[in-house]
């Protein structure tokens, strides 16, 4: 996926979402800045002892996709 900033034109990489969430699990939506699901990914974790760090990166992909999208910024076609 690569995403477009409409202000300055800066582009945006966020290739492979899910692996790079089950790597390093919250510290990834930090490094993206998407704070509100570093948060629930770092609570889900604690409350249940790590499980939902193994489900989670399958939804990386729609979360980084619709944060982006709610910014404002455009998706660039491959």
């Amino acid at each position: 996926m690569r995403f477009r900033n409409p202000a300055n034109g800066y582009e945006e990489n966020a290739n492979h979402p899910g692996l790079w969430c089950l790597l390093f699990g919250p510290v990834y939506f930090a490094a993206k800045g998407i704070w509100s699901h570093m948060v629930a990914s770092l609570l889900l974790a604690v409350v249940t002892g790590g499980i939902s760090w193994l489900i989670y990166p399958f939804l990386a992909r729609k979360f980084v996709r619709a944060d982006y999208l709610r910014r404002g910024w455009i998706e660039v076609a491959p």
